[in-house]
Order: structure tokens, then sequence, then C-alpha cells
């Protein structure tokens, strides 16, 4: 006796079409599942077992083999055990098999039957769309994400029973539908606002810049000067995320477990915030069964460094290929995976152990020798400061500024500004492959980062005088182009130059 249905199992951040065969034989009570399944799989068979008996089905003692293909693609998760059952009953004729084909099903069983939600929902429901399946059976806490997909038919079960139901034609439910819209509108709300932030305009002004030019950005100030607060408002004042980027996101998150009933889909750009003292795996991602790690997880969004040189050197450096390239690279004996890592790095640091180099507060004076100074800074390497556009100091906040009235501007005037700067990107680079101004090559720099002759020379003034360094001169074309974009102006002029160079000018103060 053979039964068949269709499921999907997530391997990165895509599922896989999964065909679950089970064969009922008689001989030695024996239940073998084959195919690739890791221990959680295997686990699957008491599961499977104990939940069609509560169910009021028939689990005979006979010879089960369980096959799941492609057999050489590893099966990982929970997912697979409501086919399976639903597999065994149609192999053992409790249920009518004329309609499995129409439906992929996937969900984790307990032993009363009942269907519990999974990881990983919004890849598998993508896949199922491609795939064009004509209906999609998922546990009801995993339906509203699901559903988000446009173009396919998603039912909601809480119970194995209800399976067997819908597919016996004994009940017909709607399929799940959601607002897309609404559930934009709803979780678009921002709690904190840049106009919070006393004092600090030039870094408010900075943060604007990297976020219309997509750059990245290292805060230098003693404690207290509010760089955390800074970093955390950045986001409210990044572009909106289209649809497109809204999926991705969620699709990562849906993978790694973060999502549910009330964020079945991710419309805020994210914000992640690891401790210093992160592994490099779980910085970058990996593991066994690979799963993405915090580069991921801040897709689309912002990934926050506080106190970067406490990061473990090791676990900085492989921040490296992400920040070039836009994707994180696992490599297995048996697979080598993918997971997108476009992400804008907001690191902040002290200037030295005791955090107070170079102020002028009273009292506050810094007592680290110059030995401590030099070996705290060098913890950061020339690779990894390369890839960081803007270097912004943050001095402390003087009395007059705390004591006043909160001043400047909110954050959706600042944001309104970044998303009409990020159109005229979209649509400079609309061929190209990129999206904003600091993905730029050299070939790119050079054709659309022209500058007359005033410009030219400021720019040489800069590089001679004030000691920049090689590196620091195509940072500042970069970011002139975006601050002359924020200006709507097409061509760069002398005082674009001017505010760029500014924010690199750290460069001989902190690094020499």
């Amino acid at each position: 006796m053979y039964g068949k249905t269709i499921s999907y199992a997530v391997n990165g951040i895509d599922a896989n079409s999964i065909t679950v065969e089970a064969d009922v034989k008689g001989g030695l009570a024996k239940f073998t599942i084959v195919g690739l399944p890791s221990n959680s799989v295997r686990e699957s068979r008491e599961r499977v077992t104990s939940a069609i008996k509560n169910c009021g089905y028939k689990f005979l003692a006979y010879n089960y083999t369980i096959n799941l293909a492609p057999a050489d693609l590893k099966k990982e998760g929970v997912a697979l055990d409501l086919p399976t059952a639903i597999a065994i009953l149609a192999a053992s004729s409790q249920i009518s098999d004329s309609k499995l084909s129409d439906y992929a099903l996937v969900g984790e069983l307990s032993l009363d039957g009942i269907l519990r939600p999974i990881r990983g929902i919004l890849p598998i429901a993508t896949a199922a769309r491609k795939d064009k399946i004509k209906g999609l059976i998922v546990p009801t806490e995993n339906a509203e994400e699901a559903a988000i997909i446009d173009g396919l038919n998603v039912y909601s079960a809480n119970h194995l029973s209800d399976v067997t139901d819908i597919i016996e034609g004994i009940t017909s439910p709607d399929p799940v539908v959601v607002d897309r819209k609404q559930i934009f509108d709803s979780l678009n709300l921002n709690s904190i606002d840049m106009f919070d932030v006393k004092g600090q305009f030039h870094v408010k002004r900075a943060l604007e810049v990297a976020a219309a030019g997509g750059h990245n950005i290292l805060m230098i100030g003693p404690p207290g000067s509010g760089k955390t607060m800074l970093a955390r408002r950045l986001p409210t004042i990044l572009p909106t995320m289209a649809l497109r980027e809204a999926l991705e996101t969620t699709k990562i998150h849906s993978v790694a477990g973060l999502t549910g009933n009330r964020n079945s889909i991710i419309t805020e750009r994210p914000f992640r915030s690891p401790h210093h003292t992160i592994s490099d795996v779980a910085l970058i991602g990996g593991g066994s069964y690979p799963k993405p790690g915090e580069v991921s997880l801040s897709h689309n969004g912002v990934l926050f460094l506080d106190e970067l040189p406490e990061f473990k050197k090791a676990v900085l450096e492989v921040l490296r290929q992400p920040l070039e390239d836009g994707v994180v690279t696992i490599s297995r004996a048996t697979q080598s995976l993918e997971f997108p890592a476009k992400f804008m790095l907001v690191a902040s640091m002290n200037p030295c152990p005791c955090g107070y180099f170079g102020s002028h507060v009273v009292g506050r004076s810094c007592n680290c020798t110059i030995g401590m100074v030099q070996k705290y800074r060098s913890r950061l390497s020339g690779p990894l400061l390369d890839r960081i556009d803007i270097h912004i100091e943050v001095p402390s906040v003087n009395y007059s500024d705390l004591s006043a009235l909160p001043s400047g501007e909110k954050s959706c005037d600042i944001k309104q500004r970044v998303n009409s700067c990020r159109s005229v990107q979209m649509n400079r680079f609309e061929d190209k492959g990129i999206f904003a101004n600091s993905q730029m090559n050299s070939k790119l720099i050079r054709k659309y980062c022209q500058i007359d002759g005033k410009g030219q020379n400021l720019l040489k003034t800069a590089i001679e005088q004030m000691g920049l360094s090689a590196r620091a001169y195509d940072r500042i074309l970069k970011l002139s182009r975006t601050i002359a974009d924020l200006e709507e102006s097409e061509p760069i002029l002398e005082h674009h130059i001017s505010e760029a160079v500014q924010y690199r000018n750290l460069d001989r103060k902190f690094w020499e």
C-alpha cells in the first residue's frame, strides 16, 4: 500500500519541494525514515504515531517506510510531520488520496494531533506559489504570514482531523486573506524620534547623509555623548521599505523563527544590536544546519555595533565579505548557501580606553598612556575602516543643550528628504544593479562624481595638507555625490566637497 504527499523543507532562506512517500506492508513491525533526515525529522515517527492513534485512526503493527525525496537533500525541522501522517493515512486507505496532489502540507504535530507552527513559512509559501500549487495547508498560527504571498491559496488548520476533512472534501474552508496595506499602516509606527536628541546637530546631519546614500558610519565620542541614542533613531529616517524589501526581510526572520501573528511581515527596517561578546558564527551565520546570523537579520536595515573595539578581532574581520558583497557565503562539505546581508553598518566607540581622550570637560581628562590608546585603536584593522565611509566625532553635550527643550527636525521631515534622495539614486542606477551611492565602483565614481576646478583644488588641499589617506579619496567623492543629491543638485559643487571632507578628517586625528 502506497501514499504520497507534497511538502517543503527550508534550505538556507529558500524552500525546496519534498515528496513524502509512505509504503505500508506486512511483516515485522517497523518504522523507517530514509532520505537524509535530521534528528528532528527522525523523531517525527513518535509524534506521527501518537497523533494518528489519538485522532481515532488505526496504526497497525506493519512495516512503515517513509521516503523523503529528493534523497540527496538534507531534511531538517518539524514541518514534515503533517505530510508524513497524511501519507500514512492514504497508504493505509483510511483517507482518500484523490485530491492529495492539489495540496502541499506543512506543520508540526503534537501527540494529540494539534498542529503547531513552524519556522520558515514565508519561503515555503513563496516556493509553493512558484510551483503553482493549488492550495497550501498550514497551522493556523502560520496562516497570516503565508497568505502575504499573492497568488497562493492558503488554508489554515488547527488539528490533523481538520486537514483530513479538507482533503476528503468534508469541509471547504475559504482561503486566508490578509490586507497588506493595513498591516503596513498598523506596524509602521515608530515610538522614537530624532527630535528627542538634544544638541548634536552636526551628527544628525551626518546620519541624514548616511541614510540618504546608504553609507556606513562610525561615531567616536566619550561615554554619555548620545552615540547609542542617535544610532537607535537612524531607522526612523531610513527610506520607506518597499514590499519587495519587506518580503525579503520577513523571509530571513521567518527562517530564524522571529515572526508570528503579531509581526507576520516586517515593515520597519531591522535594527540589530548584538553584544560585543558575540561569536563569529552568531554574527555571520552558520551551524551544522546553516542559519542566518545577525548580519543577515540586519538585511535592508541597520547593524549597530556598540563599543566596536571591544568585539573580538576575528569577529570583526568576518564582516569584510558582507560589507563588500552584500551576501554571506557559508560552505559545508555537501552544500554552499548564500544569505543576503545588505545592511548599513553603524558603529560607535570611545576615543581611548577611559573614553576621555581630547576631552575639554573639567574633571574628565584622559589618564591613558599613548601605548594604551594605540593598542585600543589598533583593534580595528585598516580593511574594516576602509569600508566605513563616515567617521564623525560626537562630543559631550553641554549644559545649555541639556537644559533646553528638544529642538531640531522630526524624523518624518528628515525621512522625506531621504526618500527623495534615494529616488534620484534609484533612477540613476536603474540598470546598474545597485541602489545607493555607497555601492558605486571606481567606474561609476568617474562617471557620476565629476567635480569642477574649485572642487578639485579643495580636494587636493584636503588630501595633501590634512594628511587624508588614499582610501579617503573615493569615500569623499561618494559622500559629495550624496550631499549634492540631497540638495537636488546634479553638479557636485565646492561646498559639497567641503562637507564631505569633514566626515573624513578624523582619519588623521584618530588613526595616525
